[in-house]
């Protein structure tokens, strides 16, 4: 069974080729994306919204 639908890769493509070209910009900052993880990122975060098959984000709060 395959964890990430169609979508949610075309969506982490699309964002791959804006970072190459130096046109994927960051939400908050507007500053240009350089990392090759925070593009895949912004991918998954847009394909989220789109509705797309993506698994949930791990919680960032660990618990002691």
């Amino acid at each position: 069974m395959a964890k990430y639908g169609k979508k949610a890769s075309e969506k982490v493509e699309k964002a791959m080729h804006e970072r190459k070209r130096g046109t994927l910009k960051s939400g908050s900052s507007g500053k240009k994306v350089k990392s090759r993880k925070q593009a895949i990122a912004i991918g998954l975060s847009e394909a989220r919204k789109a509705g797309a098959k993506v698994p949930r984000k791990k919680s960032s709060s660990k618990k002691k």
